[in-house]
């Protein structure tokens, strides 16, 4: 594993080749954003003359580069907080709806919260987010329905979470504004 300035790199060799796979840093949520392959250092000409087979390409082990990305330390570090981020927002959201209610506030807040957990790759933030905020996730359900009724939260086809409305970015930004 080597990591540069931006992210980190897993190398697996396969034959005459190696195949360089790239993640950015931050928490490893799929596969890699960049491969390369090339020939490996000392290779004999003739072993990569043909270029590169479907054999090498099928040899591949993605799933074990996964696993060895998500162990990074830059990964682990940034998940971390990402976590730690998330954590602090549904509490943020728990604390509007206990104190206004199903108000605009807390339906931008829910809205950041849940497509920062879909941007992220966190398995079912329904549930989580219930128990952040100390509701049935079946409630939940329903303020996400109504964040998206009420022009909070966009639907974007075949993809969780959908995305931030400007609506939802004005109410956040207010929020931030007056020191909450």
């Amino acid at each position: 594993m080597r990591a540069d300035e931006s992210g980190f790199e897993i190398s697996q060799q396969h034959g005459g080749w190696v195949v360089r796979m790239w993640w950015p840093s931050g928490a490893v949520t799929g596969g890699p954003q960049r491969m390369t392959v090339e020939p490996a250092e000392g290779v004999e000409p003739r072993d990569v003359v043909r270029g590169i087979s479907t054999t090498v390409l099928r040899r591949l082990d993605i799933a074990a580069a996964m696993n060895l990305a998500k162990m990074a330390p830059e990964a682990q570090r940034t998940l971390e907080e990402f976590a730690r981020r998330l954590d602090e927002a549904g509490e943020a959201a728990g604390r509007i709806l206990a104190a206004e209610g199903v108000s605009e506030r807390y339906l931008a807040t829910l809205a950041a919260t849940y497509t920062g957990m879909a941007d992220g790759g966190a398995p079912a933030p329904v549930p989580w987010l219930a128990r952040l905020i100390d509701r049935r996730p079946e409630t939940i359900k329903d303020h996400l329905k109504k964040a998206r009724r009420d022009g909070f939260l966009s639907t974007v086809a075949g993809k969780a979470g959908g995305e931030l409305t400007a609506k939802s970015t004005a109410v956040l930004e207010s929020m931030g504004s007056a020191g909450n």
